[in-house]
């Protein structure tokens, strides 16, 4: 039986049978991470480079890549189309068809395009590459939903018994109203489909319910009209402090009659700096894992890595992005 989050979300994943894609063959995490993610029969497992270098590596490092799919994109028979559609996507911005065959060359493009075109179910990248890098990649290639203004990220926040989705801590420095009202509702989908729990979202501030005036302040209320009206059947509310959010009889007090105070699971918070801070003091001082940041916005699931990331990183989230495929 599964006993934390990820178990869960391996579990979910295994389920699916799907097909995720590990574009940066060159680095050993990735073939440590394929190896596990086949054994463990997580995903099926693409990867991209040159074959018998990729093999060499392998052995050297003791890694079995048997059911490992290797692709080499220079030779690849959907080079050219790839090519071709990157051309046509970006030729407004000026590139040339040189220049997308160039792009094309790159594995976090080739990847990405394996992505857009349902080759593979999602890729995690960029342990190697730069966000912007990667974020680049997803947003040219797959593209965002009709509809939604950002691509932000999440945290996966587990504590013991109880995770919670912390969003946006990673990508978006100061949304402004209508984004952070995508980063809420696309923290909630992510979170009902990663936990099987019902999403309760709070968009966070130092005030709650009119307790302090302030113009961020606003952009949290209007960014709340912009959720219920974009999507009624979700359980948000704001805005809320962190307190009135989480704790029953805090959010009984200073919110009565919200059906998200004092039972959120989804936090949202108003910029970055606060998400970011807010994270890792949960991380650092209240002792849970942080898993993350995971990518959400886009059409597909297309994840970035800390350069940082162990091989073991690279499979959580490798779930995660087939269980949100």
């Amino acid at each position: 039986m599964a006993n934390n989050i990820l178990d869960i979300i391996k579990e979910k994943a295994s389920a699916k049978k799907k097909t995720i894609l590990l574009p940066e063959s060159h680095d050993e995490r990735v073939l440590q991470a394929a190896e596990a993610i086949t054994k463990r029969k997580i995903a099926s497992v693409v990867t991209l480079g040159d074959e018998e270098k990729i093999y060499a590596d392998a052995k050297r490092l003791g890694v079995d890549l048997s059911g490992v799919k290797i692709i080499n994109q220079l030779k690849s028979d959907k080079f050219d189309g790839y090519a071709n559609t990157y051309y046509e996507l970006r030729k407004k911005k000026g590139i040339t068809p040189e220049d997308a065959r160039k792009t094309m060359e790159r594995d976090l493009f080739f990847g990405a395009m394996m992505v857009r075109e349902g080759l593979v179910d999602g890729s995690v990248a960029g342990s190697t590459a730069s966000t912007a890098d990667v974020l680049k990649a997803g947003i040219q290639c797959i593209g965002m939903p009709e509809g939604t203004s950002v691509v932000s990220s999440f945290f996966l926040m587990a504590f013991p018994g109880k995770s919670y989705t912390f969003s946006d801590c990673a990508v978006v420095p100061n949304p402004d109203a209508k984004q952070l009202a995508d980063i809420a509702i696309a923290a909630s989908e992510s979170h009902e489909k990663l936990t099987g729990e019902k999403a309760y979202t709070a968009l966070l501030s130092f005030s709650t319910k009119g307790s302090a005036k302030h113009e961020s302040i606003d952009k949290v209320v209007e960014a709340l009209s912009i959720v219920k009206s974009k999507r009624p059947d979700l359980n948000v509310d704001g805005e809320l402090q962190f307190d009135a959010a989480i704790v029953e009889s805090v959010g009984k007090r200073k919110a009565p009659g919200s059906p998200v105070a004092g039972r959120a699971n989804v936090l949202v918070f108003p910029d970055l700096n606060a998400g970011n801070i807010g994270y890792k003091i949960a991380q650092r001082l209240g002792g849970c894992e942080a898993i993350g940041p995971l990518i959400q916005g886009l059409k597909k699931p297309y994840f970035d890595l800390s350069r940082g990331c162990s091989a073991e990183d690279i499979v959580n989230n490798a779930a995660i992005a087939i269980v949100l495929s």
